[in-house]
């Protein structure tokens, strides 16, 4: 006869609409530590440049946008030397671009911990989104160069660079926590997440200032959380336009999506063994 203490407990994930179980997260806090830790290693294991290929990318696309954007197509960048300007745009956007994509494929590349482990499922599209913050701080030295480069020294905006990493943070997970939900029931998500961050890159302030859009276009153009996190850090780090209205309606969307994202994985999440 099994005694009292050996009876069966069931995890299940619980019904209905519900915000995350903060207290929940923070105790499997060491499992998402585990997860971020070890895309890190996979990211640089038998790499040859290493952590290097986080200052080699975003300097490479400096160059290639120089050429083509600015010597090229003559694209005003608000009085900030160009190689300034994307550079701070391109660190960024592979910041943000690289956490969507791995935060979209998260819970299928993690399908045996998913189907047979009871934890939050939250955590690891959470923790998807952390990996890339090695590679975002590990380029901002080299931003300290082009200052010296150019004449540029920072002013007191630079205080507000924490406020836009966070930003940062927000808007990737809040994209890749509803593209994970969703991609565990349609795999074209998938297929498609290139092309997505092919076109929001060019929806976005990377390669041009948002003072370049068309006024009429203005209000619409706002509604990409991009456009406002971007505009943020060069006004933080290399004296771009202070942000003005269109920041509010870029944070508004986010938050919205935010909660959108959280609602939908939290009602589908329970469905997510039995389809992964």
């Amino acid at each position: 006869m099994p005694s009292a203490s050996s009876t069966w407990t069931e995890n299940r994930p619980r019904v209905g609409l519900r915000g995350p179980d903060l207290r929940e997260l923070w105790a499997y806090r060491e499992l998402g530590v585990f997860l971020a830790l070890r895309d890190i290693k996979v990211r640089y294991k038998q790499a040859a440049f290493g952590v290097a290929w986080a200052i080699f990318q975003p300097l490479a696309g400096v160059v290639v946008f120089t050429v083509v954007f600015q010597r090229v197509a003559s694209v005003a960048s608000d009085g900030i030397a160009y190689p300034l300007f994307a550079f701070v745009g391109l660190t960024v956007w592979a910041y943000v671009s690289g956490s969507v994509t791995k935060a979209t494929q998260s819970l299928v590349s993690n399908a045996a911990l998913v189907t047979k482990v009871h934890f939050p499922r939250l955590m690891v599209p959470l923790a998807a989104v952390l990996p890339g913050l090695l590679d975002f701080f590990i380029a901002m030295p080299v931003l300290g160069v082009l200052w010296a480069v150019y004449g540029v020294a920072p002013g007191w905006a630079v205080l507000t660079f924490p406020l836009w990493v966070v930003a940062a943070i927000i808007v990737s997970l809040a994209v890749g926590l509803l593209l994970s939900a969703l991609n565990v029931r349609y795999r074209d998500v998938n297929q498609a997440i290139s092309l997505f961050i092919q076109l929001w890159l060019f929806l976005s302030p990377v390669a041009y200032p948002s003072t370049s859009v068309p006024d009429r276009w203005r209000v619409l153009y706002a509604l990409n959380p991009m456009s406002g996190v971007i505009e943020g850090f060069r006004w933080a780090l290399v004296g771009g336009t202070p942000p003005g209205w269109s920041l509010l309606l870029s944070a508004g969307v986010t938050l919205v999506l935010l909660v959108a994202a959280v609602v939908y994985f939290q009602r589908t999440e329970r469905q997510f063994a039995d389809v992964i």
